[in-house]
């Protein structure tokens, strides 16, 4: 079979193959040149045959021989770089054959050519990528080998010599991206984050300077880099690269495929990167001119030059999110039809809610980026950006957040409240309306119930959708219809639970402190609007949360809290008696005599000469002086909550007076 089928080839082809197969190296080598003039590279069965002709063992000894690694006598040893080149060459050739690019023979001598490269020039240093290239991308061992080779280190050490686009710069990137793709995110251990963080800055600029087919190459890299699990630490190894240009680099690149026409999918390969710049680099980031004289204006040159300076500050902030606007009302678009529409028996339907739901999720945190952007740019908008950029983020946001509030909307109609869709979407509402709190009131309304039920998927009770709503629910309660509104929705149990949760036994107090704080500041709110908007707690929450204040404050050696705790104390008593909670099942004497301690330890606190404690037929009065020189104006306005608790509520509770005076 094998003669008949060498009988369809050339004469040249079967003088070449006799010369393969001979007896002396000489003849080997005759064969060898033979191939290289003219074997063509498509043609794939013609270098199977000479492959086997030629034999593993020959092309080992004669790689070794051309490194000096072999013994060499006579002419061998002057034609040692002839060698090498040859041997080089004709394995570049012959890895064109997939079968032979993922054979053990091949992928032993990843080893031997990573350790001949830095010595190489062009011409075989180019074929010598070319043969990495196949090896790496035909198998997983291949793409392994050329990792636990030190391949990594190769390529930082070569990259950034190489010329804008060459041919040596894109195999390089398709090495690197097989390498990444191929093998366990282990391989690339700490050792070689330095290399991998050098090897990032050749990229960005590629990223940036192309304008062909390598620029999306170059974007996958960067994406898939800085989404996999070492994304962490290679930003700490990229923050102490003297070089800064790749920042400009990757901004430059960011822009040119966010305002021109490109496939849906490079669009979110682009959202993936610049979320991972503003992790390490802040929302600022987002901000700011390219210093890059190597790139063309992206601007039209008919600009004013005022409108110019402005739009270039602020091109990739309006283009990420534009993009992310986009991404944000087709995702829950979509998310909306395959949930409750389409079928979700299919495994088909599954995957396609997984990965929407994982592409909205970096859509909303971009967007959450730019409203804290915002948020920080306070009055002074010209310092940074342009007021009109400004507006146009404003309205934008707007119009973003009563999309998710329709999807919201949807997912409460269809009774679902549980996902990380949702949460995601809780969360980006919230972060907004915290700056915003007048915006969407009326969907807000229908749907702030129901937010303060969301869960995510792994959560096995509503609690970080509460915790992403406090800052909001803080500002809206600040005024009547806003604490009408979370009463109305039942949404100020669901804050109270928090809260219990935040400073109970099991609450984290310490890693907590921001949220603990805009949970006592809300429900003080409705406590202080009480008789206005009619509210009433129920007995059993006031209990909880009494027993919670007492856990988080009662030992406490932190006035803030004290004061907190206390003034929030002294407005549920507003409901309640000495009898009726010592008659209650969950509150005995030992927790009343702490809540009587927290309540005499936040009159002591400000005491420094400022109370005057008088009995006037039989009850307490409490006299605050103004001269508190120790007490802050915040811990005042708790100081005066808390006394006029007690003279509203002292006849009711009669053991307290004792307390206060023996403090």
């Amino acid at each position: 079979m094998k003669s008949r089928q060498e009988q369809q080839y050339s004469p040249s082809l079967e003088d070449c193959l006799k010369l393969l197969r001979g007896e002396r190296d000489e003849q080997r080598l005759a064969g060898l040149l033979l191939v290289t003039k003219f074997c063509k590279g498509d043609d794939l069965a013609s270098l199977r045959l000479v492959y086997d002709a030629v034999g593993s063992h020959f092309l080992q000894r004669l790689l070794r021989t051309g490194m000096g690694k072999a013994p060499a006598s006579g002419s061998g040893v002057d034609n040692r770089d002839a060698y090498l080149q040859l041997s080089i060459t004709v394995m570049a050739a012959f890895c064109r054959v997939p079968e032979i690019a993922s054979s053990e023979d091949m992928i032993s001598k990843v080893p031997l050519i990573l350790e001949i490269m830095p010595q190489l020039g062009v011409p075989v240093l180019e074929e010598c990528y070319e043969f990495l290239c196949l090896v790496t991308t035909s198998s997983d061992h291949g793409a392994e080998a050329f990792s636990e080779s030190g391949g990594l280190k190769v390529l930082a050490s070569q990259m950034s010599s190489f010329a804008d686009g060459s041919r040596l710069m894109e195999l390089a990137m398709k090495i690197l991206g097989s390498t990444l793709s191929k093998t366990s995110q282990e391989v690339v251990n700490d050792s070689y984050l330095s290399d991998l963080s050098i090897i990032v800055v050749s990229i960005a600029r590629q990223f940036a300077v192309l304008q062909n087919a390598l620029k999306f190459e170059a974007l996958h890299l960067l994406s898939e880099i800085f989404s996999s699990k070492y994304s962490g630490p290679l930003s700490e190894a990229l923050r102490v690269l003297v070089t800064t240009s790749w920042l400009d680099h990757v901004r430059a690149g960011l822009v040119a495929i966010l305002q021109n026409r490109v496939a849906p999918a490079e669009k979110l390969h682009a959202l993936i990167l610049a979320e991972y710049m503003v992790s390490i680099r802040g929302e600022e980031w987002l901000i700011g001119q390219a210093n890059l004289p190597e790139l063309p204006d992206p601007l039209p040159a008919d600009r004013q030059a005022y409108t110019c300076r402005f739009w270039r500050l602020c091109m990739c902030l309006l283009l990420v999110f534009e993009s992310s606007r986009v991404e944000v009302a087709v995702l829950l678009n979509d998310l909306a039809y395959l949930q409750y529409e389409a079928s979700r028996d299919t495994s088909t339907t599954a995957e396609a809610i997984f990965l929407k739901q994982r592409n909205v999720a970096i859509a909303f945190s971009l967007l959450e980026r730019i409203i804290k952007l915002i948020s920080t740019i306070g009055g002074e908008p010209d310092k940074i950006i342009s007021e009109s950029a400004l507006i146009k983020i404003i309205n934008g946001l707007n119009e973003t957040i009563d999309v998710v509030l329709e999807y919201l909307k949807d997912a409460k109609e269809h009774g679902k409240n549980k996902g990380d869709d949702l949460l995601a979407s809780v969360r980006v509402t919230g972060s907004y309306l915290a700056e915003a709190p007048d915006a969407c009131k009326e969907k807000v309304k229908e749907v702030l119930g129901f937010m303060l039920t969301v869960q995510g998927e792994d959560e096995p009770s509503p609690f970080q959708s509460i915790c992403f709503l406090l800052p909001m629910l803080c500002q809206i309660t600040m005024k009547i219809e806003g604490c009408k509104a979370l009463v109305t929705s039942g949404g100020y149990k669901a804050v109270v639970d928090c809260l219990v949760k935040l400073i109970g036994p099991s609450g984290n107090m310490l890693e907590e402190s921001s949220r603990i704080f805009l949970a006592c500041d809300t429900i003080m709110n409705l406590l202080l609007k009480k008789e206005q908007i009619r509210f009433v707690m129920e007995e059993s929450t006031y209990v909880d949360l009494l027993k919670a204040l007492l856990c988080w404050a009662v030992d406490s050696g932190d006035i803030t809290v004290i004061m907190m705790a206390s003034s929030l104390s002294a407005l549920i008593l507003d409901y309640t008696s000495e009898e009726a909670l010592l008659n209650h099942p969950n509150f005995d004497s030992v927790s009343l005599g702490s809540l009587y301690r927290l309540i005499a330890k936040s009159l002591a606190a400000g005491r420094q000469n400022a109370f005057i404690l008088k009995f006037c037929s039989g009850n307490l009065e409490v006299l605050l002086e103004h001269a508190m020189s120790d007490v802050t104006s915040s811990e005042m306005d708790l100081l005066e909550i808390v006394s006029s608790g007690i003279s509203r509520w002292a006849h009711r509770f009669p053991h307290l007076t004792d307390t206060i005076r023996c403090t």
